[in-house]
C-alpha cells in the first residue's frame, strides 16, 4: 500500500536524511513514499526555491546538501577578560532568535560550559567559535590550542593514558580546578545535545543521543593541535536542559549530581576484553562519588570472573550504600555477575540489579 502523499512530509524527510544521502535522496524518498521520481524532483526544486536545499554538479553527479542560514565564525584570542557569558549574549544568542526555548537553553548551557573549559583549562591563547544553522540543525563548534583536554587531565591525575582520562570524563565530578568548578560540564552538556564529540591530539570521542539509546564512537586519528568540541542538536528537539539534569538525580535527593552512567565500551582497547581486577578497578575508580552506579555493558559480550568478582562482591561488600546497577547485559554477562555474587547474603545482594 502507498504511503499517504503529504507535501510536509516528504519535504520532511528529504531534509532529514539529505546529508546522508545526498547523491540517492530522489530515489530514496521516492521509494519510501511509493511516487515517481519526477514527483520527488518538484519537491527538491521547491526546496532550493524555498533556500533549505541547494545542489551541485548535473545528472548523475548531482549532489544535494542543506543551505545553512547561518555560518559565522568568530576567532578571538583568549586572555584573562575573556568571559563565556558576554561572549553568548553578543555572538550567539543573536543568531538562535528564531529557535525555541528548550533548543536555545541547551544550547545556552553546552555553550558557556564548553568555553569557559577554553577559558580556565585549556592553556591557550587562541581560539575560534564556528556555529552554523540549517533547517534541521544548529551546530556550534568551539576550538582552542591549547595543551589538549585528555592529555591535561592525564598529566593532573597521573593516568596511564589519554583514554583514561576520557574514561573519568564519562563519568562525570571531574575537575582539576575544584574550588572554581564542580566538574559536571562535559557529562551533561553531551547528554543533552544530539550528537556531540570531542577531538584532541590523536583521541576522538562521539556520543550520539537517539531516543531510548545512544551510540559513543572512539578512535585514533590523526593529531591536531588542542582541542575540538562539536555540540549538534536538531531544531525540533523536545528535551529539556532541567529534564537532563534531573535524570541523574536519585528520587530521594530533592538536590545534587548522585547517579553516573558509565559506558563499558569506555573502558576496553581494540580487541581486549574485559577480564582483570585491574580493569574493574580503574572502572570503579572515584564512583564512591556517587549514590547510585549505571554501569551500561551495551557492545560487550562476556567478562571474565575476575573482573565481576572485583565489580559486583569486592566492591559492594566494601561499600554497600552506593547502588551498582547493570544495564545492557547479555545472558552470559548476567550468568557471570550471578556467579560471582552467589555467596553474597541477601542483604548485599539487595545492592545490585540487573536491568
Amino acid at each position: 500500500m502507498a504511503k499517504r502523499r503529504n507535501s510536509k512530509e516528504i519535504q520532511a524527510f528529504i531534509l532529514n536524511n539529505v546529508s546522508k544521502h545526498p547523491k540517492d535522496i530522489g530515489k530514496l524518498t521516492a521509494e519510501h513514499f511509493q511516487v515517481s521520481r519526477s514527483a520527488i524532483s518538484k519537491h527538491l526544486q521547491g526546496l532550493q526555491e524555498q533556500g533549505l536545499l541547494n545542489s551541485t554538479g548535473v545528472t548523475k553527479d548531482k549532489a544535494y546538501k542543506l543551505s545553512n542560514f547561518v555560518d559565522e565564525s568568530f576567532p578571538m584570542k583568549v586572555t584573562p577578560d575573556l568571559q563565556e557569558g558576554v561572549e553568548w549574549r553578543n555572538k550567539i544568542a543573536p543568531l538562535l532568535k528564531d529557535s525555541s526555548k528548550n533548543v536555545v537553553d541547551i544550547c545556552h548551557h553546552g555553550f558557556t560550559e564548553m568555553f569557559n573549559n577554553v577559558i580556565d583549562h585549556s592553556e591557550s591563547s587562541f581560539s575560534v567559535i564556528i556555529i552554523t544553522i540549517n533547517s534541521v540543525n544548529i551546530e556550534i563548534n568551539i576550538w582552542d590550542t591549547g595543551v589538549g583536554i585528555f592529555n591535561k587531565i592525564q598529566t593532573e591525575f597521573d593516568l596511564e593514558d589519554p583514554r583514561h582520562a576520557l574514561l573519568e570524563l564519562s563519568k562525570g565530578k571531574l575537575t582539576t580546578d575544584k574550588l572554581n568548578h564542580s566538574g559536571e560540564g562535559i557529562f551533561f552538556t553531551s547528554r543533552m545535545f544530539d550528537e556531540f564529540s570531542i577531538f584532541s591530539d590523536s583521541l576522538y570521542f562521539a556520543r550520539v543521543n537517539k531516543k531510548d539509546d545512544w551510540l559513543i564512537e572512539v578512535e585514533e586519528r590523526n593529531n591536531i593541535e588542542g582541542t575540538r568540541v562539536s555540540m549538534l542538536i536538531r531544531q525540533d528537539a523536545t528535551q529539556t536542559d532541567t529534564e537532563i539534569l534531573n535524570s541523574y538525580k536519585r528520587e530521594q535527593d530533592e538536590y545534587g549530581f548522585t547517579r553516573t552512567h558509565v559506558a563499558l565500551q569506555l573502558l576496553r582497547y581494540e580487541g581486549e576484553e574485559l577480564i582483570s581486577r585491574s580493569q574493574a578497578k580503574r572502572l570503579l575508580s572515584r564512583v564512591n562519588r556517587f549514590k547510585e552506579v549505571y554501569l551500561d555493558f551495551k557492545g560487550i559480550s562476556k567478562i571474565g570472573q575476575a573482573f565481576a568478582d572485583e565489580i559486583f562482591r569486592v566492591f559492594n561488600r566494601e561499600h554497600p550504600e552506593i547502588h551498582i546497577v547493570a544495564i545492557g547485559t547479555t545472558p552470559d554477562i548476567d550468568g557471570m555477575i550471578s556467579r560471582v555474587t552467589a555467596d553474597l547474603v541477601d542483604e548485599s545482594k539487595d545492592q545490585i540489579s540487573l536491568l
